[in-house]
């Protein structure tokens, strides 16, 4: 087959057509040298670059970046673009993995010169391809920590580490200056990151001070912020949600709140993900990444809602909807931007999270069981012993049910009284939400996928 040229993003490189035979190249039309190896069981991003000395090309060279089930377009071509400019003035992208720098020259004996004068961008870029990238770090993680470095960090990318390792009161000063521009939240977030990479890039380059430039500063108070629901607000709460224009985004956050999941766990849902036999719910990288996988048990009311919004998603976005649970006309073909007007709906994100948490303990939920429910560390030596997928389908799938239980009890007569709640789950809304659960469960077991059709 041909190489084409194409713009790639994660839903493109998913419609690319396996070759019958061998492999050929998907180049990407906005970044050059920039492209995906598409082969018949795999498809690899990659770039390919011209290695240059004194303006002369020397070698063309090709440097693989990751495999496209496992890192997206948008994290391979912020890697591609790193790579490229290494290559640009003269380095090999691996090479210089491989010895501990985003970056290193080579004498003329091909050995690799290895120097306390590594930048923080060599240290960053380090970082990024060795630990971040390696540990199947999240894209929103990824980006925030580029953020702190390519933003916060920007007049310091050419500084060498060395000099601010032994300037401990220029970063001190930095914590300061941030504090007061950008808020106490993100000076700290930024200078964690910088104590990260100053960390990692330590551990092939002894030469660098023992102590961190970060131990300077003096952090921030971080308070947990208390934004939760109790049972008395949910009354209002639904009001505000049930007056949303689009039923996408109005199930999204209904079942944030019975879930009590990140949002960018929800965002990413596939139908592939929903199983309406096992009434679970698979998130295959949740915060931490694929090692901390989990199924979330569903409540009756969360099944409702997973039928409602398959329907609502198929109806008003045909094409998103046969990848996504919760599609929506964005570059990722899915809810991208999850945030709401406060005034339109007080409550969003975060603040679902904590009430969660809050009507959990209402209902006699243990504090266990609700960690186990958020997919949160236990501490401990005896949390080891706990062993959730035993728990899932029976034990923890009744507390889910508690917790929505208690959701919708708050609601009391407000059910029958306000018109749009009605519509939304009274007894010819549930009836339907049933039939659609049927309908979906029988075509499962008959065709092997969750739900394809609902009423």
């Amino acid at each position: 087959m041909a190489d084409i040229r194409i713009l790639l993003t994660d839903k493109t490189i998913a419609q690319l057509p396996a070759p019958d035979d061998g492999w050929y190249l998907a180049r990407d039309t906005e970044l050059k040298g920039f492209f995906v190896v598409v082969g018949k069981r795999k498809r690899t991003f990659a770039i390919q670059g011209d290695l240059r000395k004194a303006g002369k090309r020397t070698s063309s060279i090709r440097v693989s970046i990751g495999d496209t089930r496992e890192i997206s377009t948008r994290t391979a071509r912020a890697t591609a673009k790193e790579y490229l400019s290494q290559i640009s003035r003269g380095r090999h992208p691996k090479t210089a993995q491989q010895n501990g720098q985003g970056c290193a020259s080579a004498s003329n004996e091909g050995t690799v010169a290895i120097s306390a004068e590594v930048t923080l961008r060599q240290a960053w870029q380090r970082y990024l391809a060795a630990h971040l990238l390696r540990k199947g770090r999240s894209e929103k993680t990824i980006n925030s920590y580029r953020d702190h470095v390519e933003r916060i960090f920007a007049e310091w990318l050419d500084a060498p580490l060395h000099e601010l390792a032994t300037d401990p009161a220029r970063v001190a000063k930095k914590h300061d200056d941030v504090t007061k521009k950008n808020g106490p939240y993100i000076a700290n977030g930024s200078m964690r990151t910088l104590r990260a990479i100053y960390k990692h890039a330590r551990k092939t380059n002894k030469k660098l001070p023992s102590d961190n430039p970060a131990d300077a500063v003096d952090w921030n108070e971080e308070k947990r912020r208390d934004t939760g629901m109790g049972a008395g607000d949910l009354r209002g709460w639904f009001s505000q949600l049930a007056a949303l224009e689009n039923p996408v985004r109005r199930e999204f956050h209904l079942l944030m709140l019975l879930s009590g999941s990140r949002p960018t766990a929800l965002q990413g849902i596939k139908p592939s993900h929903v199983d309406f036999r096992r009434r679970t719910l698979h998130v295959p990288k949740p915060k931490g990444g694929s090692k901390r996988a989990f199924d979330i048990p569903l409540s009756r009311e969360m099944v409702r809602s997973l039928v409602r919004v398959i329907r609502f998603g198929r109806e008003m976005y045909p094409s998103q909807a046969t990848e996504w649970v919760f599609p929506a006309e964005s570059a990722s073909g899915h809810l991208a931007e999850t945030k709401e007007d406060r005034d339109e709906l007080s409550k969003w994100g975060n603040d679902l999270r904590q009430t969660f948490r809050t009507i959990a303990t209402t209902a006699g939920v243990s504090e266990i069981d609700a960690k186990l429910l958020m997919n949160h560390s236990i501490p401990g030596v005896n949390a080891g012993y706990i062993t959730r997928h035993k728990l899932l389908e029976d034990h923890l799938r009744r507390q889910q049910q508690a917790i929505s239980s208690a959701v919708f009890a708050a609601l009391g007569s407000s059910l029958v009284e306000n018109q749009s709640l009605r519509g939304w789950f009274g007894p010819g809304a549930a009836r339907q939400a049933t039939l659609g659960y049927q309908i979906g469960l029988a075509d499962h077991e008959t065709k092997g996928a969750p739900l394809r059709r609902a009423a």
